[in-house]
């Protein structure tokens, strides 16, 4: 009677134990991590590659298990409640979700992205990254209070309901007023004025939850978007369309096609490069709307400069938050009778039913310009660059006056429609594209598409812009609801249209497509989807735009990752500028303008540039300061007002601070313009090692894995930031090399290893460190066999303000101190001090308590004394007048952002009706 609760007891505890072992057996083979290189998380390397890889570590780890102090493990092990995903070239901390890299931008559904899974987008929990610009951006927050932060907006999302997030939702039967529904395609007729404040201000009041219910929001995928949707508008916008899609009232299930042919035009155009000699009599005329966003606006003006002829028209639309560029357009717009700009503004996103808005109303816009006579629509975004000239582009169009240029997929049509997630009904709210559910293509359609960069002429713009027959009304209707609309619709459209026979299977463009680089799901943080992104061009390109398929432009090309290529085109169209023209190797951009207001700063940008300005008016007083001469002593004034990018020869040179200051010996106010440049901070180890694939290392934020950089130009990191390590090899064979995190003060951070293969160019890894980073110079130890082979430094920049204001001492003692018990992870790595040589000291930790309370003078010069360390301010001018004698003039300076910049400078139209 006894023995057998015995018993039974032993068995429980046999088997606990039995679970704990392999528990710890599991521990152990995570033990040691590994990358393989950026591009490790290729589908094809298949889990028997990485299990092998895992293997091969493992016995690694057991190799070095001897040397760790106190039989700790050299490498941080992964905690048993995360699991590990190759991803973008480096091992992410997060749940493992399905994902698949599927191309839905231009010539989409890639040839080697069969695989890509995207049936599921649960809700997000992780701070989505948007790239910054240098501007403001959420502050990142431990992850515990990250956590709670998250279940608190989930009890209110959940109160808001009145259900729990997976349980049906009942909505209104009433549409808000507001709601996307009302401000789709179909309405396009509206003024721009009412169609934007429809479409883009969210102005309106919250809508509520009281109203009586129509339908229960089931669909898995409905209810997830609606529990990650910001605002009520938005939640109220999703649960009206699946409600009107569940009720069969949403989409179009027959549409009338008015192709007399069967199948598809196949209409064969030729290039002739002589062509240009037989001008016709009535030339062409061509409507070029641009349709542009960012901060780049003299590669913008030098595009511009190169497609400009006074016998075309100009149409720019600016996205309504690009203010600084929209201000430059406008400037440069004034200029040229035939340059137009929209006086309405949408905010579009990549995927977004709001590019095919924009598309629309600017051909409404342009049938209705009775004084501009144009044939032919062309859309081109900044990052476009002519190939050929603009004579030979008419005379080409010329030719070929009557059809109509769009690019195919050019693949099975089913397959298509499938991998462009056509059968998914989507909607654009909160600047996100929600994945609600399945949807039925219409019947009676052929339904095609393929790039969304066209030339269309002008009979089939109107056809389009105007026509009430089925097929359009319909086909707006669809698309207001589809992903990529602007990738689809015109091909659809024509395809079924009286129209058809028009068609060109060719957009005259060339692409620069990589993707095994630029799929990457990149923009998963504003669409429900994976999609794709061309690379820039590089001069290795340069023989590709010699075709003689034809062709006359082409993307994408970017100045700050590479300008040389551009030079190239310009020079080969239009020849060399004279000799000894300044600034052909330089270029400048933007990154904050004072009308912006300083609220677009993030604090770290914000302290950074104060620091910067403070640098340069220590400069000028150091080196054209005379003894009892106050005539170039400066006192500091308000903010920055303006910042600039630069770069040579395209290698960033650093940043260009406009800042005001008071000239001390006349008491009056004076703009002066700072370059200052990062000093390097990479060093290869001395003597160096027989190791030698390590060519560099940097440390950043907001990788780019596509174009292989940081966009964080100059690295400015404060303590909330993530960094993440990156290293750039050189061929040779596979080794492994570990990495350590030291942070100021000598405590160890992180440390991992990187298995590196023989063709790896580069491997990035962000190691989940606890937050706040403690202020000062962090240095990154690079390791072959336990021997340093090269090391390089970052700041981590202390904050001298908070929310734009000076920073309070409570708050910076909050950010200043480290992680709570110096613990960046939940493993200790104090036990490889000693064999790695790096002291730890008391008197140090001591001084960093000190300097987290400081705050005002003190707290500025803590702050100065580190960017010294890792900046240097190289010179300084004078923007205008100025009391100091030996201070230059900015504009006779080659390097400040007031210095000529002939080939981005617009001037006046030349004789022959140009201005490149």
């Amino acid at each position: 009677m006894v023995a057998a609760p015995c018993a039974r007891r032993l068995a429980r505890r046999s088997r606990s134990a039995l679970v704990a072992a392999l528990t710890v057996l599991l521990l152990q083979t995570l033990l040691v991590w590994n990358f393989t290189s950026l591009d490790a998380g290729e589908e094809q390397r298949g889990g028997r590659e990485k299990r092998d890889r895992g293997g091969e570590q493992r016995g690694q780890a057991q190799r070095r298990g001897p040397a760790a102090p106190h039989g700790k493990a050299m490498i941080e092990p992964p905690s048993p409640y995360t699991s590990l995903e190759t991803q973008d070239g480096y091992f992410s901390h997060r749940p493992k979700e399905k994902m698949r890299t599927d191309s839905n931008n231009e010539n989409s559904v890639p040839k080697d992205f069969e695989t890509i899974d995207n049936s599921n987008f649960a809700p997000r929990t992780q701070r989505q990254k948007h790239q910054s610009e240098l501007v403001k951006k959420p502050l990142s927050k431990q992850k515990e209070h990250l956590r709670k932060k998250l279940e608190e907006e989930k009890m209110k999302e959940n109160l808001l309901l009145g259900k729990n997030s997976n349980e049906a939702v009942r909505v209104s039967d009433h549409p808000g007023k507001n709601s996307s529904v009302s401000s789709n395609l179909k309405d396009i007729d509206r003024s721009p004025k009412q169609h934007l404040l429809k479409k883009v201000e969210n102005s309106s009041p919250e809508l509520k939850y009281d109203q009586p219910a129509r339908c229960e929001v089931t669909g898995k995928e409905a209810v997830s978007a609606m529990s990650r949707a910001k605002s009520k508008q938005c939640r109220q916008e999703i649960a009206d369309v699946y409600c009107q899609h569940k009720l069969g009232k949403l989409m179009p299930e027959q549409v009338t096609r008015f192709c007399a042919l069967e199948g598809k035009a196949n209409n064969n155009v030729q290039w002739d490069e002589d062509s240009v000699e037989y001008m016709p009599a009535n030339p062409v005329r061509i409507a070029f709307v641009l349709v542009v966003h960012g901060r780049a606006s003299r590669q913008l003006q030098r595009m511009f400069k190169a497609i400009y002829h006074k016998d075309h028209f100009y149409y720019i639309h600016v996205d309504k938050r690009s203010n600084y560029l929209h201000r430059q357009v406008l400037q440069f717009a004034s200029q040229y009778p035939n340059v137009r700009v929209t006086p309405w503004r949408m905010a579009t996103i990549w995927g977004g039913a709001s590019l095919l808005t924009t598309y629309l109303q600017t051909m409404k816009d342009l049938m209705e310009m009775s004084d501009w006579p144009w044939d032919f629509f062309i859309n081109l975004s900044a990052a476009d660059y002519p190939i050929r000239t603009n004579d030979q582009l008419v005379a080409f169009l010329s030719r070929y006056r009557d059809m109509n240029f769009l690019k195919s997929h050019g693949r099975d049509n089913a397959r298509f429609i499938r991998k462009q997630g056509l059968d998914r009904l989507f909607l654009e709210c909160d600047t996100h594209m929600w994945r609600l559910g399945d949807r039925k293509i219409p019947e009676g359609i052929t339904v095609d598409g393929g790039s969304d960069w066209f030339l269309l002429n002008r009979k089939f713009v109107e056809y389009v812009t105007f026509s009430n027959d089925d097929l359009v009304t319909k086909m707006k209707r669809f698309y207001s609801y589809t992903l990529l609309p602007a990738e689809s619709f015109f091909h659809t459209v024509l395809e079924n249209s009286p129209f058809c026979d028009s068609m060109v299977d060719n957009n005259l463009r060339i692409t620069n497509w990589n993707r095994k680089l630029g799929c990457k799901c990149q923009y998963k943080h504003i669409v429900d989807w994976c999609g794709c992104s061309p690379n820039d061009f590089k001069p290795a390109d340069f023989h590709r735009f010699q075709t003689a398929r034809p062709t006359f432009f082409a993307r994408k090309f970017e100045a700050v990752v590479n300008q040389e290529i551009i030079g190239q085109l310009d020079y080969y169209l239009y020849g060399n500028y004279p000799s000894g023209t300044p600034g052909l190797r330089s270029y400048w951009e933007n990154v904050y303008e004072e009308p912006d207001g300083v609220s677009a700063l993030s604090d770290v940008a914000l302290t950074m540039f104060h620091s910067f300005s403070r640098l340069g008016l220590r400069r000028a007083e150091t080196s054209f300061h005379a003894a009892g001469d106050n005539s170039c002593r400066y006192y500091p004034m308000g903010h920055p007002v303006s910042i600039h990018l630069y770069f040579l020869a395209d290698r960033f040179q650093g940043f260009l601070i406009r800042h005001h200051a008071t000239n001390l010996a006349v008491s009056k106010l004076e703009t002066l313009e700072t370059w200052v440049m990062p000093k390097k901070v990479f060093k290869i180890a001395s003597p160096p090692s027989d190791f030698g694939r390590l060519q560099f290392s940097e440390i950043g934020t907001e990788w780019d894995a596509k174009e292989r950089l940081f966009r964080n130009f100059g690295g400015l990191l404060g303590p909330t930031d993530e960094p993440v390590g990156m290293q750039k090899w050189g061929k040779g064979p596979n080794v492994t090399v570990t990495v350590i995190w030291v942070d100021p003060i000598n405590v160890i951070a992180a440390t991992y290893d990187i298995l590196i293969e023989s063709s790896a160019e580069f491997t990035h890894y962000k190691p989940p460190l606890n937050l706040p980073l403690r202020p000062g110079v962090w240095t990154i130890k690079i390791l072959h066999h336990w021997v340093q082979v090269a090391e390089t430094k970052f700041l981590v920049t202390p904050l001298t303000f908070s929310n734009q204001q000076p920073i309070k001492q409570e708050e910076a003692i909050k950010l200043h101190s480290g992680p709570p018990k110096n613990a960046y992870m939940e493993q200790s790595f104090q036990g490889l001090n000693p064999v790695l040589n790096i002291p730890v000291s008391a008197a140090r930790l001591d001084q960093a308590k000190r300097s987290a309370g400081l705050v005002g003078a003190r707290l500025e010069a803590w702050v100065d004394s580190l960017v010294s360390s890792v900046w240097s301010a190289v010179d300084i001018c004078s923007v205008g007048p100025t009391a100091c004698p030996v201070l230059q003039g900015c504009a006779q300076t080659a390097w400040s952002s007031l210095s000529p910049d002939p080939k981005s400078e617009l001037g006046p139209v030349k004789p022959d009706g140009r201005l490149r």
